[in-house]
This record gives structure tokens, C-alpha cells and sequence, in this order.
């Protein structure tokens, strides 16, 4: 059995967005990149069911569409403890653009379980995983947060409002997982830093395919106005500020 889990090579949360050229690029000068934070934790469980040697895992790949600057992220996840990672050596336009390009890389190289995260923490699309299993003609279940082996089937438990829901299904399969797939992300030792060094990357060249959006510019947020301090006493001035000011009364 063999494992794929996308990642998306993101900015860390405690980035502050700027943008150049006329506000229509992210502008990347100074951003330290890591997994998605989805992605890390779908990696970890993937690991997590390899080390059981019940379940029969041979491989764990990870697979990434972008250029060379992501290596790095790519390299911590094969410290972490994937087997080889695949590159597919192109800008990630949008989600259908990316989910074309790992369905043609899957299509050749088949799997038997396709992780990807829930969404990616700079655009939070939450389309790719949904895509790329319509273009592999795939079952694929969503908001994921438990996946275990049994007899065969795969078993799912995925998150509903009020409770929990319980699926079973055979494979191969896209499990578009969220928080609670795994406790935490897994931490790279050092001896898995130094094999990372020798893991395969194998790097691909992307198939013609058009993105369906463009980015025409970005905004930031209008900075928030200074907080205005009421004596705990003074309700009626409280209220005439609901009212007039800020309008929710």
C-alpha cells in the first residue's frame, strides 16, 4: 500500500503580508515557508499508520506543485519521515491548476491513499483535495479527523454538525483531512534531518493546463481604530457610543 500526501508551501502564520508591484504580487522578500499546517498533520498520521506494521505501508510520498524555493519545506517533510517527495516544477496558480497537475503525476503513478489538507492557511480555498479526486475519478471524504484499516476497507470518521459521522470505503481514495487527524505534528529528529539529505526528490515537469482565476490585486486590511475605555459607571455613554458610533444598537 502506498501513501501521497499534498503539501502547499506556505508562509508562517506570523508573516505580515506585504505586496509589490502595484499590490498584484505577494511580495516574499524576508517570509520564513513551512508545511501547511494541515498538510504537516496529514503527513504525521500517514506515518502514524505506517508504523503499524498491520496496515502494510510500503512508501509515504509527499508531493508539492511549485519551484525550487520550496525544496526546503520539501526537505523538512522527508525529515519528519516520508520516503521521497515529488516536485512538480511550476507556480501554483490556483487550485484547479494544482489539482490538474498531481491528478496527471497520480494517473502515472498510482496510490492507494491520496492525503490532502482541508485548505492552505494563505488562501484557504478548501477546493484542491475535492478537484483532484473528480479528476481521478475517486471517492474522496472530507473534513476528515480518523483514518484506520480494518479488513480491507478504509475507516473514516469525519466531523458533522452535533456529532460524528463513520465511513467505510474501499480504496484508492482522497481523504481531505482537518484538525484532529493527528494530536500534533511530528518533530524531525536529527538523525531524520541528516537521512533527509539522501532522500529522493524527484522533480517534474507540469502538463499544459489553464488556471480558471487570476489574482487582479490584493488588499491588507484597514488597520483597526484605537479602543475607546468607558468607566464601568458610566452606562448611558456606553450606550450613546452603540448607538451613534459604532451602530449596533
Amino acid at each position: 500500500m502506498k501513501i501521497l500526501v499534498c503539501l502547499s508551501n506556505v508562509p508562517d502564520t506570523t508573516t505580515k503580508a506585504k505586496f509589490n508591484n502595484d499590490n498584484t504580487a505577494f511580495d516574499t522578500a524576508g517570509v520564513q515557508w513551512i508545511i501547511n499546517p494541515w498538510d504537516e498533520l496529514a503527513l504525521t498520521r500517514a506515518i502514524q499508520l505506517k508504523q503499524n506494521a498491520a496496515n502494510s505501508i510500503e512508501n509515504i510520498t509527499v508531493i508539492t506543485v511549485g519551484g525550487k524555493e520550496a525544496e526546503p519545506t520539501i526537505r523538512k517533510a522527508l525529515a519528519i519521515g516520508a520516503d521521497d517527495a515529488v516536485r512538480i516544477d511550476t507556480e501554483a496558480k490556483d487550485a484547479y491548476f494544482v489539482a490538474a497537475q498531481i491528478a496527471e503525476y497520480v494517473k502515472n503513478n498510482p496510490y492507494d491513499i491520496i492525503f490532502a489538507g482541508i485548505e492552505s492557511s494563505d488562501y484557504n480555498g478548501s477546493a484542491v483535495g475535492g478537484m483532484l479526486a473528480e479528476f481521478l475519478d475517486i471517492p474522496s471524504v472530507s473534513a476528515v479527523s480518523s483514518v484506520d484499516f480494518e479488513n480491507g476497507e478504509v475507516k473514516i470518521t469525519r466531523d458533522i454538525d452535533g456529532g460524528k459521522e463513520l465511513v467505510t470505503t474501499k480504496l484508492p481514495l482522497v481523504a481531505i483531512v482537518q484538525k484532529g487527524i493527528a494530536k500534533e505534528p511530528m518533530i524531525a529528529a536529527m538523525r531524520g534531518i541528516m537521512m533527509a539529505r539522501k532522500k529522493p526528490l524527484n522533480v517534474v515537469q507540469p502538463i499544459d493546463v489553464d488556471a480558471l482565476t487570476e489574482f487582479v490585486e490584493f488588499e491588507l486590511p484597514q488597520p483597526k481604530p484605537p479602543c475607546k475605555m468607558v468607566e464601568p459607571e458610566n452606562v448611558k455613554e456606553l450606550i450613546d457610543m452603540l448607538q451613534n458610533e459604532a451602530k449596533v444598537l
